[in-house]
């Protein structure tokens, strides 16, 4: 993992860290952990086999922080981790072969797209960060809705109604608190 095309451009927040590679290396696996550690934070929902789960607002805040390369490669650790057998995903569980695994395939791509939008200097206002927060959803939702729709074997209607409708109060909610969080950090570091 090069330092010169993980920091090419406008830095995002981790950027502003020194140590080059041990760095990059580090704050891989810290943005592993915090997905790990709120994909624990699920509750399950009686009415879908998706649990609802902090993970979405950590991929969110991890491909923005770190971004694109080092958010990327945080989320497909985490996958990576739960396919081998480790037992890091909602509720314990690892491997493929259930529901919601869509979703996690989805956790890749959208902290790639939300770290490039960063870059981008997308995370430094509300209204922006609202934007980046929501593609990033609608990322997940992408990945998730079809493999839900398949592994249930139902209709797209019938995986919108369990794998989308439930949780777009929750969503936005995470949008929200994403464009509040990550605005309110650089004005922090700016003021430092």
């Amino acid at each position: 993992m090069s330092t010169a095309s993980i920091t090419s451009t406008t830095p995002v927040l981790a950027d502003g860290i020194p140590g080059a590679r041990a760095r990059d290396a580090l704050l891989v696996l810290a943005g592993t952990a915090v997905i790990t550690v709120a994909g624990y934070i699920a509750i399950p929902l009686p009415f879908t086999p998706v649990p609802l789960s902090l993970a979405t607002f950590a991929v969110l805040l991890t491909g923005a922080t770190l971004g694109p390369v080092r958010g990327a490669a945080s989320a497909g650790l985490y996958l990576l981790i739960g396919l081998v057998g480790i037992p890091v995903f909602a509720g314990g569980g690892s491997g493929w072969a259930f529901s919601s695994f869509g979703y996690i395939l989805g956790y890749v791509l959208a902290a790639a797209a939300v770290g490039r939008l960063a870059r981008s200097r997308a995370d430094r206002n509300v209204w922006s960060t609202l934007g980046l927060a929501a593609l990033g959803t609608a990322l997940i939702y992408l990945c998730g809705v079809p493999w839900l729709a398949m592994f249930l074997g139902v209709d797209l209607a019938t995986a919108l109604a369990f794998g989308v409708v439930p949780f777009l109060i929750g969503d936005t909610i995470k949008i929200v608190a994403t464009a509040i969080v990550l605005p309110s950090a650089w004005r922090y570091i700016a003021r430092r």
